[in-house]
């Protein structure tokens, strides 16, 4: 699949589960240990914003702390679609997969840092689904290539703490449940 296609589904896949969060569900936990749905939620929309600035070939200095903060305000549902929006616009624009985004961790490829952003969304919508009791089956040919590219950068991703590690899944599980589990989440997770 392409790499834009597969980041839209992930992004559209995200953004389409916030409007199934219900009201007295927003404090709820998720597999994130300290977050709850709200917390997650704006991590995501925040990340949504980021994007926008990074793939425009901002610097994190130049952004500053402009995403610091409650990105969700008294809509959130409007929020999420609002940043899913913005972040599949900048991420279609022409040239944008041959630009560098500079990231925290260094200058990277456009291609690379549209990669974790669809496991970012791919992941937390799977941890959304699952803290608010929706159905948490992902797009399929979007989790495999997520995982054919995860199985390249696991261990960087371990090493510097940026997942946790492993949980172990029977042989049988299918790819999205291994996926889910070399990010550290246990597939059977429940509130």
């Amino acid at each position: 699949m392409d790499l834009l296609e597969t980041y839209r589904r992930s992004v559209a896949e995200f953004a389409d589960r916030v409007p199934l969060v219900a009201p007295g569900q927003w404090s709820a936990p998720t597999p994130c240990a300290d977050w709850d749905v709200r917390t997650l939620v704006n991590h995501v929309v925040g990340e949504d914003r980021w994007s926008v600035a990074l793939l425009a070939g901002r610097t994190i200095a130049e952004v500053g702390d402009r995403y610091d903060g409650d990105q969700l305000g008294a809509d959130p549902v409007e929020a999420a679609r609002d940043a899913a929006a913005q972040a599949e616009l900048a991420a279609t624009r022409p040239g944008v997969r041959d630009a560098t985004v500079h990231l925290s961790a260094g200058d990277t490829p456009a291609e690379e840092y549209l990669r974790q952003l669809i496991a970012e969304h791919l992941v937390h919508g799977w941890d959304l689904a699952v803290a608010i009791g929706a159905d948490p089956k992902l797009d399929a040919e979007a989790v495999a290539e997520c995982a054919r590219w995860f199985a390249g950068e696991v261990d960087a991703y371990r090493n510097n703490g940026l997942v946790r590690a492993e949980v172990d899944v029977p042989t049988e599980a299918d790819e999205q449940d291994r996926l889910i589990a070399a990010f550290g989440r246990d597939p059977d997770w429940a509130p």
